[in-house]
């Protein structure tokens, strides 16, 4: 837990790995998850390096992996997933892997190829199959050549209504005569013809270019074919059209079959005799279920190879993918001049390296190499990486602090303070104890069905986010349940726990009729005993409730608010005696305490006086209600030492010698002001004058970071560049003192400015919690008090209906789009108003070589 407040000691390693051990060695460290290796190579191109042939082996083989996965997923075959995560197999069954996957996909292969065959096979001979039941008909009805003129006539009486009247003409010319033929000849008219299939969108277009490039010359007959048909290439679904087209010449015939080429119609010869036709239909129905069964084989022979190769699917995936990231990693390595070893640089936590140690000897005794691996610790002046332990309680939280920025190395890390802040802010905007209860309860299913619903690995990211912040869901729903409860509010309605510490002594009639009337704390209406917890629930129908709840939540914004940035502000102390910047101490914490103490605490001060001093059944006028003064005026008139003048009995004054207080406290904290702006640089340019016949090197004296924050914390750690002031970033010994000035200047100034407007920030808690209650005693008053009203049978179906609409509307917008907006107001106070106090957020994450990490996202990229 300790890592958690400051990210865990790093320390740079040399690791030395006999060539045989590196393999297993660079496994076990993958499963432990502990390292991060550095680039040696980075100026060696990725296809110059030394293992990417085994690198493009392993790419290989993922390939066919993916393909037999593919494969799988179109059977809609299930496939088999453990949970467990296989060892990386040695070098050596690299070879059978590989024979493995070759045999899958040259059988997969093969049998699609021979299925694809068999099916445009069977394709063909199902359209050959429709053209002749379809062309029997049509046979049929042109038996007769002199019936030519009569369908004929049917095209153009299509013409005549599609106005093309130039074309008509022409035809009608044309067939007049081959008519006035054919009834002289009698049955010697002989007609040639073409037989075939087209896709059923493209008959309109190809039936229009057959009548433009033939004038009309040709008689087309089609029928649909009503089943759908596979496409053997791609298994989709299609439908077509069979068609016959008659014409008289060669000329004609090869202008058809050039356009039925075009429209990629396929063409199939059709006897002309019945007799043959029918003789050729029985041979087509005889080939057609000889092939259904040759190609019921096929299928079965596919399923069973891809049900023994899902069995095995995910583990190969698994192993491959180890393989692979082994070999990336060992090309990060340098050989030394003998070519027998592997020189390899990482970060590592310094808690950890006997861990390390013990994987790397397993490693070794793996490979049976009776060389053991050197793991030797490096000095260096380069900022090691950030590395915060955490569980699946306090990862969310920590990804938090992250996406705003990284901490820098051995920051004071807000995530275990933001573990309780960041709900109980989120709760004083969304205090409702019926919709927190609602919140909690999805957060607490979440976090007891955890188990199944990982595994589930869904990748809506909605929900991924969702399941990824459960214990945050489930903590603001459990403070907002308390905070609901404070505000005695439940779906706009209170809770009467204690009974109100009002009465009320008027009669019925008089309180029904007169609506003027006011209850007095004064007088006898009011008990003078507080109500135990929370709010009276006498205030939840009183008429002033919005003006009370005004002042009570507007004050309680911005004493959480001056409570939260002190917090912040001390926080960095901690980072200042860590570093020990002492400079920063004296010239940034004091004078930064001083200046938000002396002003904006003091005006929180202010608030409990006034609540603890003024009574309405006060016995004397000056303590009176009437008589209290306004905070935020004393708090104007205090900063411009505007004097205030006595009204009648009234004093603008809470206390004897608060004015000359106020005066005490603004002028300190105005010298506070230049303390911060000039104190530093001019220590450290004091600094440097002393120094100046010193060679200019690293050292620690006794101010610690007066010079740049160089220090070493012990002998074993590296030195690291700190910062005065945010405990972390850069040091100062190579700026410019004029850059040193402005910098401190904007520091300055942005503290300054930042004090006054992070504060009004904060009311941002008062703003969204009186709009919470307000949208959602109008829910009420506009949606579910109407099926109260109702009575009778009919007011039971009315209430069932309106109350369905109220959840809906309750749910998604109190709860959702209400939880989101004052989640996205908590997440800001705690990045700027927080954080800005201490946290520089400089520093980059610790990513070590770790399987898991490698595999989850490579799982989540192939899903996606």
């Amino acid at each position: 837990m300790g890592s958690l407040f400051r990210s865990e000691e790093m320390t740079l390693c040399q690791l030395f790995l006999q060539s045989e051990a590196a393999y297993a060695c660079v496994s076990e460290l993958g499963e432990l998850g502990l390292v991060q290796f550095r680039d040696l190579n980075p100026d060696v191109n990725a296809f110059q390096r030394k293992f990417v042939n085994e690198v493009r082996r392993c790419d290989e083989m993922e390939r066919k992996l993916r393909y037999l996965e593919k494969e799988i997923k179109k059977d809609g075959i299930p496939m088999l997933d453990t949970g467990e995560s296989p060892e990386a197999p040695q070098p050596r069954e690299m070879i059978d892997l590989e024979a493995t996957f070759e045999k899958l996909e040259n059988e997969l292969r093969e049998v699609n190829q021979n299925a694809e065959a068999l099916k445009r096979n069977f394709l063909e001979l199902t359209e050959l199959k429709h053209i002749l039941r379809k062309t029997q008909v049509f046979f049929d009805e042109a038996a007769p050549a002199i019936h030519v003129p009569n369908k004929s006539r049917n095209r153009y009486q299509q013409m005549a209504d599609s106005n093309r009247e130039e074309e008509r003409v022409n035809l009608l010319g044309e067939e007049g005569i081959r008519a006035g033929g054919a009834g002289a000849q009698g049955q010697n008219l002989k007609l040639g013809f073409v037989a075939g299939v087209i896709l059923r969108e493209r008959l309109p277009a190809f039936e229009r270019m057959l009548w433009r490039a033939c004038r009309g010359n040709v008689f087309l007959r089609q029928a649909m074919i009503e089943s759908p048909l596979e496409d053997p290439a791609n298994g989709d679904k299609v439908y077509k059209s069979v068609f016959i087209i008659f014409f008289q010449g060669d000329q004609l015939k090869t202008r058809v079959k050039k356009i039925c080429e075009g429209f990629r119609a396929t063409l199939y010869p059709c006897p002309e005799a019945p007799t043959d036709r029918r003789e050729m239909a029985m041979g087509v129905m005889t080939r057609i279920e000889d092939l259904n069964t040759v190609l019921g084989q096929t299928q079965d022979h596919r399923h069973r190879v891809l049900v023994a190769a899902a069995k095995n699917l995910k583990n190969w995936f698994v192993k491959v993918r180890k393989i692979k990231a082994i070999y990336h990693t060992l090309n990060l390595f340098n050989l030394d001049v003998t070519q027998k070893c592997l020189i390899a640089e990482c970060w590592v936590p310094l808690l950890d390296i006997e861990t390390i140690q013990i994987a790397l000897r397993r490693g070794t005794e793996r490979s049976g190499s009776s060389v053991p691996p050197i793991l030797n610790r490096m000095e260096t002046f380069e900022d090691p990486p950030t590395y915060n332990r955490t569980n699946k309680f306090t990862s969310a939280f920590q990804a938090l602090i992250n996406a705003y920025g990284v901490a820098s190395y051995r920051e004071m890390n807000p995530a275990p303070y933001t573990i309780i802040t960041f709900p109980f802010l989120f709760a004083v905007m969304f205090g409702d104890l019926g919709h927190g209860a609602i919140m909690a309860l999805f957060g607490l299913w979440m976090v007891l069905k955890e188990k199944p619903l990982a595994a589930k690995k869904t990748d809506n990211e909605i929900w991924n986010i969702f399941f990824g912040g459960r214990y945050i869901i489930f903590l603001m729903g459990v403070f907002s349940m308390y905070t609901g409860f404070v505000y005695n509010d439940i779906f706009s309605k209170s809770l009467n726990v204690f009974g109100s510490t009002w009465s009320i002594n008027y009669n019925t009639s008089t309180v029904m009729t007169n609506k003027a009337l006011q209850l007095n704390p004064g007088t006898n209406d009011y008990s003078g005993t507080p109500y135990p917890i929370g709010l009276d629930p006498v205030w939840q129908i009183a008429g002033n409730k919005i003006i009370f709840l005004n002042a009570y939540k507007m004050k309680i914004s911005i004493i959480f608010g001056v409570i939260h940035m002190l917090f912040g502000v001390f926080v960095g102390l901690f980072n200042h005696r860590y570093f020990k910047n002492k400079l920063s101490i004296y010239c940034e914490f004091i004078p930064q305490v001083i200046f938000l103490v002396f002003l904006f605490f003091y005006m929180t001060l202010m608030m409990f006086i006034k609540w603890t001093s003024y009574s309405a059944s006060s016995d004397t006028v000056r303590y009176s209600a009437g008589c209290a003064p306004s905070i935020l005026i004393t708090f104007i008139n205090m900063v411009l030492f505007k004097p205030s003048a006595p009204v009648g009995e009234c004093d603008p004054f809470m206390f004897a010698g608060q004015s000359g207080l106020q005066k005490f406290l603004v002028v300190v904290a105005l010298l506070c002001v230049p303390w911060m702006l000039l104190a530093k640089p001019i220590m450290i340019m004091r600094s440097r004058k002393e120094v100046a016949h010193q060679p200019m090197a690293p050292y620690s004296n006794e101010n610690g970071d007066a010079e740049g924050g160089l220090n070493q914390h012990n002998a074993a750690q590296p030195p690291v560049n700190q910062q005065g002031g945010t405990g972390g970033g850069h040091g100062h010994e190579n700026e410019e003192m004029s850059e040193i000035f402005i910098h401190q200047g904007i520091h300055t100034i942005e503290y300054v400015l930042g004090s006054v407007s992070h504060t009004a920030s904060y009311l941002r808690l008062w703003a969204l919690s009186l709009a919470h209650a307000q949208l959602a005693e109008v829910l009420w008053n506009m949606v579910l008090k109407n099926g109260l009203q109702q009575e009778g049978w009919i007011g039971g179906i009315a209430l069932w209906a309106i109350f369905g609409f109220w959840a809906i509307l309750t749910v998604g917008i109190l709860v959702l789009m209400e939880g989101l907006s004052a989640f996205l107001h908590t997440l800001r106070l705690h990045w700027v108003e927080f954080q800005s106090k201490f946290y520089a957020g400089l520093g980059y994450a610790f990513q070590p070589f770790s399987f898991e990490v490698i595999l989850d996202a490579s799982s989540s990229s192939s899903e996606d």
